[in-house]
Parts: C-alpha cells; structure tokens; sequence
C-alpha cells in the first residue's frame, strides 16, 4: 500500500514539475522577442497558431441570391453582392432589375 501512495505521490510531483517548468520556459520565450535573429526565425516558423493573439473566426455572410450563409473568404463578390456560388452570382445578374422588368 506504501509503494502505490509513493507512486501516486511522484506522479503528481512530476507532473507540478513539468507544468512549472513549462510555464518558465514560455515566460522566457515571451521576455526575449528580439534576442537575435536565430530566435526570430524560430518564432516566425511556428505559423499563426504560436502567436499569442487569438484568431478570429471566419465571419458569415448571407448570399443575395439564395440566402444561404457562407464564410467570406469563400464568398463570390459581384456588383457589391455576396454570393455562396459563381452560380448564384451570375444568375442574380441575370435577373431583371426594377427598370428592366417593365
């Protein structure tokens, strides 16, 4: 029974240990952004997921033909429109406007 609790024990105590030490390692990092070129590379290699600033959800936008939402870097643009499909876009343009449906 000594030798589970002494197991349970260190598992706990390395797990602070490591968490500790992970957390004094990213204040580091966070402490020295400008510590030479090789540490800019490094940073600049991570990609977006490593920076500290949070990324923003893709924001939905309403198609003008069909209604259906889509987000806005795969929407179409046309004639100051969004649209779900080149489909869509086209036939809106297609479509009569008030002068034209006389």
């Amino acid at each position: 029974m000594r030798q589970i609790l002494l197991l349970i024990f260190i598992f706990f105590a390395s797990q602070w240990l490591f968490k500790k030490l992970k957390r004094a390692q990213a204040a580091a990092d966070g402490a020295h952004p400008g510590a030479g070129n090789d540490a800019g590379a490094a940073r600049a290699s991570r990609g977006p997921a490593a920076s500290s600033t949070p990324q923003l959800p893709d924001p939905l936008v309403r198609c003008a033909e069909c209604g259906v939402h889509t987000p806005n870097s795969e929407a179409v643009v046309a004639a100051g429109h969004r649209f779900c499909s080149v489909d869509h876009a086209q036939r809106h343009a297609a479509r009569p406007t008030g002068r034209d449906a006389r």
